[in-house]
């Protein structure tokens, strides 16, 4: 963790230390890539107009799918703990800035700012958001995403897990869409493949 004001850089940050949160991280651990799990974010003055925004955290309750989300969280806790994901729930995310090539090295494209510091990395993933904030936040990022969200999104480095427009997703959707974005940025980051990580080495990691 980076001392107050600091910089750590890291594959790929999670924004939301939820279900969905800890479904994206475990895949992406499950793929050898790196990531830092932090906590959502709150809804934040301006900053640098041209290329920083903030989200407001959507927390839409579906009480329908209580036990089964709760069950399913339980496994991803245990899962998170036993193979040391780097899950930090008590920082949250303050704003985002999107960087610009060269800024802060070949790859990372992304600042999330934290009372802590600054996290850097070169992919994004954001969790309980509505869809319209997101386009507002590609409008002020400057990007004309049309009906096409998705491409632009990834064109920034930036994925959704668990996302609904207008209803939150059940849990089987939102490990659906953890297991596509995970996939997603795994072929970006090990581009010729990476081998299956053995369960031999997740016990290696696990606590006494």
């Amino acid at each position: 963790m980076p001392e107050a004001g600091g910089i750590e850089r890291t594959t790929a940050i999670v924004i939301g230390t939820g279900l969905s949160g800890l479904a994206v991280a475990s895949e992406l651990q499950r793929r050898g890539v790196d990531s830092i799990i932090v906590d959502g974010l709150d809804l934040l003055g301006a900053g640098h107009p041209a290329n920083t925004s903030s989200l407001q955290r959507c927390d839409a309750a579906d009480a329908a799918t209580l036990k089964e989300r709760n069950e399913i969280l339980r496994h991803l806790r245990n899962y998170a703990a036993s193979h040391k994901l780097d899950v930090r729930n008590s920082i949250r995310a303050l704003q985002l800035d999107h960087l610009k090539a060269g800024v802060s090295g070949p790859t990372q494209q992304w600042a999330v700012r934290t009372p802590g510091g600054v996290l850097l990395a070169d992919h994004l993933v954001l969790t309980r958001c509505a869809h319209s904030q997101l386009r507002r936040m590609l409008s002020e990022l400057g990007m004309a995403a049309g009906q096409n969200l998705m491409a632009a999104m990834h064109a920034l480095g930036m994925y959704l897990v668990g996302v609904g427009d207008l209803a939150t997703p059940t849990p089987k959707e939102v490990l659906r869409q953890a297991k596509v974005v995970g996939q997603a940025i795994s072929a970006k980051v090990h581009p010729d493949g990476y081998p299956s990580v053995l369960a031999g080495k997740f016990a290696l990691a696990a606590p006494a």
